[in-house]
């Protein structure tokens, strides 16, 4: 009573049945509806730079709204819950689409320093809710980083990219050729570290890579 759980969007107190975000929440998120158009604003953001099946985005992200909020509370608020729940969501929204023509689901990883001080990879968690309601495998012992980056903050695209490029790396090569990958992240803004890791992947005999994330950054 006197410290109820707040939702991760607006703040206000959750009521029983609601878990994380509250139902006001939930129906004013900003939809993209990606999914249902091929030259999406999140699939032109990498057209020309890496060969790419098919991209899009949960959410719109948009500074000091409700999303900001709740990506904030999943990446730095030790709410890895809640990218399982928004994976679920959006897994149930791509169902029927051809996003789950995909053979495995690779969230992109972290550096290990990285996930020990965080305690958790947010887009993996992301993964496990996308293949709860897909019915696609998660791997996440294939895809590594073996270099930590530098902040992205500051950085423009070309920065950024140089910045990713070689970065990636796979354990087990074998062990993905011939398969449609579906990779996983939180936010997509330059579409840098995505462009790195899927030219990583793509190394692979026979590969084809689509790309899913939470939130697309207008």
């Amino acid at each position: 009573m006197l410290y109820p759980e707040l939702c991760s969007g607006c703040k206000r107190p959750l009521y029983e049945h609601e878990e994380l975000i509250c139902s006001y929440c939930w129906y004013q998120l900003p939809v993209t509806n990606f999914h249902l158009d091929t030259a999406n604003a999140a699939a032109k953001q990498l057209w020309g730079r890496v060969k790419i099946e098919r991209v899009a985005s949960y959410l719109y992200f948009v500074k000091e709204s409700n999303v900001q909020y709740i990506l904030y509370h999943l990446k730095y608020f030790s709410k890895p819950r809640l990218g399982e729940v928004l994976g679920v969501k959006y897994g149930e929204l791509l169902q029927g689409s051809n996003f789950t023509n995909a053979d495995i689901i690779l969230p992109i990883p972290l550096h290990p320093k990285k996930f020990k001080k965080r305690g958790y990879n947010q887009s993996e968690y992301v993964a496990k809710g996308l293949s709860r309601a897909m019915c696609i495998p998660v791997i996440t012992d294939n895809l590594f980083r073996h270099t930590l980056a530098e902040s992205q903050t500051t950085k423009k695209r070309y920065e950024r990219y140089e910045n990713m490029r070689t970065i990636f790396e796979v354990k087990d090569p074998e062990a993905l050729v011939g398969k449609h990958i579906l990779l996983v992240d939180d936010v997509l803004t330059t579409g840098a570290t995505i462009e790195a890791c899927a030219n990583k992947l793509l190394e692979i005999p026979d590969v084809k890579v689509s790309v899913v994330t939470l939130a697309y950054t207008k």
